[in-house]
């Protein structure tokens, strides 16, 4: 055990990126939120200080680098040069989500790895562990030096799923392109149902074409699409037009991040979806949320592996009933 004692007592701590989500890993794990001010001087460089003794304490900082990116990145590596400073016994980085994951190998020639060089970031500020929720590439956890957990919300989103009350016979997971398919398998072995893929081809960075649709019929079913983001929406709603194209009654759409940047809202609103479920990894701004938007918390989800990492326990446990894949 880490020690219930004084020293090496947890400690959770949140920067600006999203405070509703660390104070709800807080209230779950019993424990007051640290006290820390950030702030930003007048040329808008970031200001941090610790408010009370982290000395020989197991720290966790919570922040998203979601939009906006830099920014909440750059408040993150401040604050955990702060921490390294004040002698903790640990410092854990919690990445609810994990901004540059989609630059994470040169797919061309003279372009940057950034997903490394973010890691690298990471770990050089003083970060001695990282817990990060449902990585764009599982392979992102090699890129950082230091242990990488990495939690999958697949559960929290099975469950709400499972409350629609679709019947077996109804009910079809479909894959947005052949690259989520793995993602896709592992969500419908936690809901049940057949199987289908949206074949899609990327015409441009922001453009999609999506065409047939292999596996499973879908007409007369009720349709859910499943990824792990959702961010200028293309890729989803182009795999609800194929869905509606083909015949499903219903169309859900469920993902771990809702980034939801440039045309996604257009998008989403002008689609036929009946529900979109999305989790608390990013806070969900007013002009985004939509009416059949679900915000479903993964609060719970973080602070269980928190404790387990506190505990110097087995966070791989959390998934043992259903393992998500690459666990």
């Amino acid at each position: 055990m880490f020690g219930n004692g004084n020293n090496h007592k947890l400690k959770i701590f949140s920067g600006r990126a999203n405070r509703p989500l660390a104070e709800g890993i807080a209230k779950v794990l019993g424990v007051p939120l640290g006290n820390m001010t950030i702030g930003d001087f007048p040329d808008k460089e970031t200001s941090v200080r610790i408010e009370e003794d982290v000395r020989g304490r197991d720290v966790f900082i919570v922040q998203p680098t979601c939009t906006p990116v830099n920014d909440h990145l750059m408040e993150l590596l401040i604050i955990l040069d702060a921490f390294m400073r004040a002698s903790p016994a640990r410092i854990t980085a919690v990445l609810p989500y994990y901004g540059y994951a989609r630059q994470d190998r040169k797919d061309k020639g003279r372009v940057p790895i950034s997903a490394k060089l973010v890691a690298n970031l990471i770990t050089k500020a003083g970060a001695d562990r990282v817990l990060a929720l449902d990585l764009h590439a599982a392979q992102i956890q090699g890129f950082f030096d230091i242990p990488v957990d990495h939690l999958y919300a697949v559960k929290e989103i099975a469950k709400h799923v499972r409350g629609l009350n679709i019947s077996q016979d109804e009910l079809v997971v479909l894959s947005p392109d052949e690259g989520s398919i793995k993602k896709a398998l592992d969500f419908q072995k936690n809901v049940g149902g057949k199987i289908a893929v949206a074949d899609k081809r990327r015409t441009s960075a922001t453009e999609i074409k999506h065409g047939h649709l292999i596996g499973a019929s879908v007409e007369g079913k009720s349709v859910v699409i499943y990824d792990d983001m959702i961010s200028t929406a293309g890729t989803i709603v182009g795999a609800v037009n194929v869905a509606r194209q083909n015949g499903a009654k219903h169309v859900y759409v469920c993902a771990t991040h809702g980034v939801l940047c440039g045309p996604a809202i257009e998008r989403l609103k002008a689609a036929a979806i009946d529900q979109i479920a999305i989790t608390d990894s990013i806070p969900m701004s007013p002009e985004n949320q939509l009416p059949n938007i679900k915000v479903i918390s993964v609060s719970a989800l973080i602070a269980n592996a928190i404790q387990r990492i506190h505990g110097n326990e087995s966070v791989s446990d959390l998934f043992k009933d259903e393992p998500p894949g690459g666990k």
